[in-house]
């Protein structure tokens, strides 16, 4: 497992080669991690279930902006649709609400030769990517949706059909389209932790510009579920935006990074 091997490797730094771990030991501490990760979503998700009903509502109040009368008409066309909508919206719910914690899982087990300076910068980068990751969700949620679904109910009646929504459908479409623009908004973090281990340079993001909008374009085209224009749209230029702040944040961690290596 050549992948692997160079996980391990990077997590055992280079400061001291004598402290080199066997590879059972590394597949040992991933176990942990995913140990813990399963654990700990499995209790937010239990959270999330104990609080099922006003979650089902506020997955269901985007309607109200398309009208009010739709959350009445959602079709149930399968006897176990109910439980499997519940449980599905726990579990989207238990990944918002736990993320931070998962995202330190992770850091625990891929940076553990960080020097202590180093550590004391996974908190806040774990703090910022769960902003990005709730900015991007309340955007959506709050901007996003109303004008998505508006655009598809005012389609279909243009056309002189009567939409009558499936729940299941219906739940997937929200779901999966929030925690897109989540993940899009982590944009930045990615690209930071690129600009840190100096594969990426604010130079070359810059230079390369052009060429990244039409990347950042067409994974906002395989991201976003659907294909309209406004879906599209409000995925594509916020990620273009984040790209330029990038660029700005890339340039201002390298001046730090060469300031610490100048002290040394």
């Amino acid at each position: 497992m050549p992948s692997l091997d160079k996980i391990f490797k990077f997590r055992e730094g280079e400061k001291n080669p004598e402290a080199v771990k066997p590879f059972l030991e590394h597949l040992e501490d991933l176990r942990w991690m995913l140990v813990k990760m399963a654990v700990t979503l499995a209790l937010g998700m239990a959270v999330s279930f104990a609080f099922h009903r006003p979650l089902v509502e506020l997955v269901q109040h985007p309607l109200d902006a398309v009208d009010p009368t739709l959350i009445s008409k959602l079709q149930v066309l399968s006897v176990t649709d109910p439980v499997v909508i519940v449980f599905e919206v726990s579990f989207y719910a238990g990944i918002v609400l736990t993320f931070p914690i998962l995202l330190y899982y992770v850091a625990q087990f891929v940076l553990p030769a960080l020097t202590d300076r180093e550590r004391k910068v996974v908190l806040p980068v774990i703090l910022a990517s769960f902003v990005l990751f709730g900015t991007g969700v309340l955007f959506c949620y709050f901007f996003v949706l109303p004008q998505t679904l508006h655009f598809f109910f005012g389609f279909a009646t243009s056309m002189e059909w009567t939409p009558r929504w499936q729940v299941r459908d219906y739940f997937a479409f929200v779901t999966q389209v929030t925690l897109a623009f989540g993940l899009a908004f982590e944009l930045p973090m990615v690209v930071l932790a690129l600009v840190y281990l100096r594969v990426l340079t604010a130079a070359f993001l810059r230079r390369t510009r052009p060429f990244a909008y039409v990347i950042v374009l067409v994974l906002a085209m395989i991201i976003a579920p659907t294909p309209d224009p406004i879906t599209f749209l409000s995925l594509g230029v916020p990620m273009c935006a984040l790209y330029e702040a990038c660029i700005w944040l890339g340039w201002l961690l390298e001046r730090t990074l060469a300031k610490k290596d100048a002290e040394i």
